[in-house]
């Protein structure tokens, strides 16, 4: 009989035997043992353990239906993980917005955040831009990188504005997209935050994450950006950008994804490309859920979710240490 038992175990197949090791009570411990996410995260954190056993198995063909109800549940966990969700560049009104974004391409925002001040004190308004020495600006704005394009680029968007739109900054689409350096996504955010037009954003994280999450196989961010209106309300659509891109920055990284700390993951038919223990999953969180700051600098008094980010960043300072996060 133990003869028999070892020769079905050596003939099994891998793929059957990691499927069992999987599902062996033996791993729960790990999950319960490491420290929880604060507040309303606890509870979805353990999801991940118990999906696992699923995760590692083929997943069934899936309707667009089913497909859009999952869509639509994933942004409302998303929602209850980020109530914070906001645009993460530092402006007042929206040529300082219009231009941080235009400066973002290549960079981070805390860097572009870090540059605007100085640029906004020498150039507030589209008529001070549009009149100034190309070599200076470039100076100013050479920490944000390829600063010779993004220069050429802020005048001629700045010309236009004084030259066509009487020094204001249009808030139609149609308009925007007309302004040297400035594509959809620009323009989508300018409207989505400083206009109240709903707009999705499809920036680098969007687009993985909108893959990962099946929501499209498109690589163009046009095709991706209409693909993804058909399954959300255009009132979600500012929104769900925001949230997107938190948990692309913050868990579903490009190369090592968190997949073992993310609270979506039995949602996700991406689950298992990135780090699953849930301890080792932590230590790649990065931002408010790694005990870190975003990256506003000064972010307005009113920005969405301002309590809960207060009190979500705090929770995370105490817990830094026990989770093995850098703070």
């Amino acid at each position: 009989m133990a003869e028999s038992k070892a020769r079905k175990t050596a003939t099994e197949p891998a793929a059957e035997q990691a499927v069992k090791s999987a599902a062996k009570p033996a791993a729960e411990p790990d999950v319960k043992q490491a420290a929880k996410p604060p507040v309303k995260r606890a509870a979805k954190a353990v999801k991940v353990a118990k999906a696992a056993k699923s995760a590692v198995k083929p997943r069934k063909p899936e309707s667009h239906l089913a497909m859009v109800r999952r869509a639509r549940r994933i942004n409302r966990e998303l929602a209850e993980l980020y109530p914070y969700a906001h645009p993460e560049l530092d402006f007042e009104n929206p040529f300082q917005l219009l231009v941080a974004t235009v400066l973002s391409a290549q960079t981070t925002d805390l860097r572009v955040n870090q540059t605007t001040p100085a640029l906004f004190a020498k150039y507030p308004t589209p008529e001070d831009m549009a009149a100034a020495n190309p070599e200076e600006l470039e100076e100013v704005i050479r920490p944000t990188g390829f600063f010779r394009n993004k220069a050429k680029a802020l005048i001629g968007l700045s010309t236009a504005l004084r030259d066509e739109f009487g020094g204001e900054v249009p808030g139609r689409l149609e308009a925007l997209v007309t302004l040297p350096g400035v594509g959809r996504k620009t323009a989508n955010v300018v409207l989505g935050n400083a206009f109240g037009v709903p707009g999705i954003t499809v920036d680098t994280h969007f687009g993985r994450l909108a893959r990962r999450f099946g929501w499209t196989t498109e690589e163009d961010p046009v095709k991706v950006e209409l693909a993804v209106a058909e399954i959300f309300p255009k009132s979600e659509w500012t929104m769900l950008s925001h949230r997107v891109v938190f948990h692309g920055r913050r868990i579903c990284h490009s190369q090592k994804p968190a997949c073992g700390a993310c609270p979506i993951a039995p949602l996700c038919p991406a689950y298992g490309e990135g780090e699953l223990d849930p301890e080792k999953a932590r230590k790649l969180l990065k931002y408010e859920m790694g005990g870190q700051p975003g990256q506003r600098l000064k972010p307005p008094a009113d920005f969405p979710g301002e309590a809960a980010a207060r009190a979500d960043a705090a929770a995370h300072q105490g817990r830094v240490a026990d989770l093995g996060v850098d703070a």
